[in-house]
């Protein structure tokens, strides 16, 4: 199978639980990651997204995001596994 930034992207989550921006780009050399998991989230993909605290480079903070693949819930496994609607 052909390796792509979601192919890659998840993989280092599995890895790795969470990812930033800075941690995209240096490991992954993927410079959109939002856009990244944007297309992770509409292949059916859940994710909690925190704001955390980092240190620059001029010694202060910056505020980012750092993104976590969420396992699916068991209502979300059975209704993938048996097609039913968004009712159950």
């Amino acid at each position: 199978m052909k390796e792509t930034h979601k192919t890659r992207c998840l993989k280092y989550l599995k890895d790795h639980k969470s990812i930033t921006s800075l941690q995209a780009i240096r490991d992954l050399g993927n410079t959109r990651l939002a856009k990244t998991i944007h297309d992770l989230k509409r292949d059916g993909y859940s994710f909690r997204t925190d704001t955390i605290e980092v240190s620059n480079r001029w010694g202060g903070t910056a505020h980012v995001a750092q993104y976590t693949l969420v396992e699916k819930g068991l209502k979300e496994k059975v209704r993938d596994i048996f097609g039913y609607g968004k009712g159950l």
